[in-house]
């Protein structure tokens, strides 16, 4: 193994896992040594395991072990250590001592720093939360006056984890994957899905084929649910995700449903100025034109009709490609084929246009 700099970051391969140590391969013939203390979640777990490869800076030897380790730590933190993690760019976990004007007062071995409020959390800011006394790991960004003046950030080092994050999602999760999630948030124009740390949107109208007016009816926080990815930009951190996609759509087989001239007893969905549209069937609306409703010139449609009201139709066209069907109402569709059966009986057997008032006028 080629000599190491105090501070190198090296990326290298777990090899063993035993006791509080992790072992690293550092060659055929030695290997280096990390705290598992380092990698231990709340509970003790490691979320590690024999074979991943990891990356770590070089701290040294000690008793003829190399070692390693992802944070400069306060049982460690003298001197010499943070200055070589100032130049290093190594993270140094701290204490947060207390609140001071501007930021808060950070201890790590024998030193002192200051994290303004700014690099403090992550992006969204939790007014609840307190930092005083909590164990946290920061980026040296200023080290001056051999180290009397430093100046950390929380902030860069939690930016360095999303973007790890979100590079590890963008490999997994693309348009058209399948993905499984929790929901964590309602809004009118849609819900929120955990998918690994990241928040995906899951917008109203790909809940169902279905209109849904009241998404708390449908969806609740804490749903764990599968969805189809439809959008994702990770340039601008943006992905939608569908559950509609995962339902047959109800315009494949609507020409099979839906014939010309057939009756229906709808229930109107939408009123918009230019006409009525009714729903027919589960994810199916068409539209009666404001030209086909007996309504005077330049009526106000909204005070006429009410969503929700029911409505006699009669299938004037079907067009599934474009996912249309035009209606006209039950009253106008006779009157048409009253009209029709009119000009039909206006001939008489001579092929002579009927004309009625030369019928009264012979009387």
């Amino acid at each position: 193994m080629e000599k190491l700099e105090i501070g190198q970051q090296i990326e290298t391969e777990i090899v063993a896992i035993s006791g509080d140590t992790i072992f690293l391969d550092l060659s055929s013939k030695s290997e280096g040594v990390l705290s598992r203390a380092e990698l231990a979640d709340e509970d003790g777990n490691v979320s590690v395991k024999e074979g991943d490869k990891i990356k770590v800076f070089y701290l040294g030897e000690k008793n003829g072990e190399a070692r390693f380790t992802t944070k400069i730590s306060g049982q460690n933190a003298d001197k010499s250590m943070i200055e070589n993690a100032w130049n290093s760019g190594i993270p140094v976990e701290g204490v947060v001592e207390k609140e001071i004007k501007g930021g808060y007062e950070i201890k790590f071995g024998g030193a002192r720093a200051f994290c303004p409020y700014s690099q403090m959390g992550g992006r969204k800011k939790d007014d609840d939360t307190n930092f005083v006394g909590r164990h946290l790991v920061f980026k040296i960004q200023e080290y001056k006056n051999e180290g009397k003046n430093i100046v950390v950030s929380n902030r860069a080092i939690l930016e360095e984890q999303r973007a790890k994050n979100l590079s590890n999602l963008e490999s997994q999760i693309a348009v058209g994957t399948m993905v499984t999630g929790r929901i964590t948030a309602l809004h009118n124009y849609g819900a929120f899905v955990d998918l690994g740390g990241f928040q995906a949107l899951l917008p109203i109208s790909e809940i169902s084929r279905a209109r849904v007016e009241n998404i708390e009816k449908v969806l609740s926080v804490g749903q764990e649910i599968t969805a189809k990815v439809i959008k994702a930009d990770w340039k601008n951190e943006k992905v939608s995700v569908s559950l509609k996609a995962l339902e047959a759509d109800p315009w494949d087989s609507v020409e099979q449903k839906f014939s010309e001239g057939d009756k229906i007893d709808g229930t109107i969905a939408r009123v918009a100025d230019f006409g009525v549209f009714v729903n027919l069937a589960e994810g199916i609306d068409g539209l009666v034109h404001v030209s086909e409703l007996d309504v005077k010139k330049g009526t106000n449609l909204q005070k006429v009709f009410k969503k929700g009201d029911k409505m006699s139709v009669v299938v004037q066209g079907v067009d599934a490609k474009n996912k249309r069907i035009s209606l006209t109402t039950s009253s106008s569709a006779q009157q048409d084929a009253d009209t029709r059966q009119y000009l039909s009986n206006a001939n008489d057997s001579d092929g002579e246009t009927y004309n009625p008032f030369a019928a009264l006028l012979k009387k």
